[in-house]
């Protein structure tokens, strides 16, 4: 048996709250001495614990007396909610720490400046050049002319959620601009992004069939690095939360990585990086 100093003292809750506590009828002491101090054994602390588990989620007293006083209460199954509750709320203050990471360097998360004229020209004449031969023909036979080609891929700048959310990815234009403007990935780097991004998918699917949160988390920080590489992005958060909407949004998409990957993949991608990541 433990003192309620004790108990204190090792959960780190005050004395004054395991009082009120017994007050309210939440957290009852095992016995009580002659002298009427508190007493509490092992059952108490465990109970204790599961109490401080739903206060770290800001769920309030009268309602986890109501859930803990239910006799159909089930503390496996409360712990696994609690779990899975407290993952989440940790991936979403993770979210919030990697963004004030960024406006500590200086990248405004924020901006949503139209790109001008001059960075579409610069951004365009930079793809063209670095495209294929093959490509490029096949391109060029398929619109008419390259003018038409360039007309074409110029409408994509017009497009307000496109520009959105590559601004959304690289936190400014001026990211957006310097991106693009890097070295484009020769056929054998592409191959081997695909073959990783191939092996990323395979790995999540592992993770599903096992429930191994541990494999699932391990591929959702391969995949951010894999996409931070492709895209010369400094944080991968933004574009892979926009995956997971696309998963969630567009069949097609889901329908195409499931046949490619297994079935409920594109479902389990998208519930992977949102335990990953949360949402803000």
């Amino acid at each position: 048996m433990k003192t309620v100093k004790d108990v204190s003292e090792i959960t780190g809750v005050s004395i004054r709250t395991l009082r009120y506590y017994d007050e309210i009828g939440l957290l009852k002491p095992t016995q009580l001495t002659e002298a009427g101090y508190r007493l509490y054994d092992n059952k108490s602390l465990e109970k204790l614990q599961q109490i401080m588990f739903f206060r770290e989620l800001a769920i309030p007293l009268t309602d986890i007396k109501k859930i803990m006083d239910d006799p159909d209460y089930d503390k496996e199954q409360a712990l696994l909610a609690q779990k899975s509750l407290l993952e989440s709320k940790r991936n979403r203050l993770n979210g919030i720490i990697e963004l004030l990471t960024d406006v500590m360097k200086g990248v405004n998360t924020m901006s949503f400046e139209a790109f001008s004229d001059d960075d579409v020209q610069k951004m365009l004449d930079h793809t063209l050049e670095n495209m294929s031969k093959e490509t490029l023909a096949e391109q060029v036979k398929k619109y008419g002319s390259i003018e038409k080609y360039r007309e074409y891929l110029t409408a994509g700048f017009q497009n307000e959620q496109a520009v959105a959310d590559i601004l959304k990815w690289y936190g400014s234009k001026e990211k957006a601009v310097e991106a693009a403007l890097q070295s484009v990935p020769n056929k054998e780097e592409q191959t081997q992004q695909q073959a990783k991004n191939v092996e990323i998918y395979k790995q999540l699917m592992q993770a599903k069939e096992s429930g191994n949160t541990d494999l699932e988390k391990d591929a959702i920080a391969r995949l951010a690095e894999l996409y931070k590489n492709m895209f010369n992005l400094d944080n991968a958060r933004a574009i892979l939360l926009d995956l997971a909407k696309e998963y969630k949004e567009y069949e097609k998409l889901a329908e195409a990585t499931d046949n490619q990957f297994g079935k409920g993949c594109a479902e389990y991608t998208a519930q992977a990086i949102h335990r990953y990541y949360g949402k803000l």
